[in-house]
């Protein structure tokens, strides 16, 4: 595991704060995971310390506690803005989907927010944070 804390996190190209409880997120996550063959992208739970302090670090107008983060070169990205940066750096055909870019962010927001709102009702919940598997360990700033 890396040494959490802002400092270390800052020298990470993606920084990806995300819903540790949500199934559908540690989908993502795992998704992110079999594909970042650059090691490009780590990972810190929203219910950690670690992403308590990179949000306070990098305020966004409405960002909100309940949205998909993406700390790039020190900007944040939340909402749809943060699935198309995630996108537009895996390989293969994803980044065409970065293409939606040009959809004004409150119309893409509001699909993202209609998923983001059912998430546990479609995907489940879990008890407690996702714990990674030891291989993949120290992609993540905390667990």
């Amino acid at each position: 595991m890396r040494q959490p804390g802002v400092q270390c996190a800052m020298e990470t190209p993606y920084i990806v704060i995300f819903d540790g409880l949500c199934n559908f997120c540690r989908g993502v996550v795992r998704f992110i995971l079999r594909r970042d063959k650059k090691q490009r992208f780590v990972f810190v739970p929203r219910e950690s310390g670690t992403a308590r302090r990179l949000m306070e670090a990098h305020p966004v107008a409405g960002g909100g506690e309940d949205a998909l983060w993406v700390i790039k070169g020190g900007k944040p990205h939340v909402r749809s803005n943060a699935a198309l940066e995630i996108v537009r750096a895996l390989p293969g055909l994803w980044p065409l989907l970065y293409g939606f870019k040009i959809l004004p962010r409150p119309l893409r927001d509001v699909f993202y927010r209609l998923l983001a709102r059912n998430r546990y009702r479609l995907f489940g919940r879990s008890e407690t944070p996702m714990i990674p598997d030891p291989e993949m360990r120290d992609r993540f700033l905390e667990s």
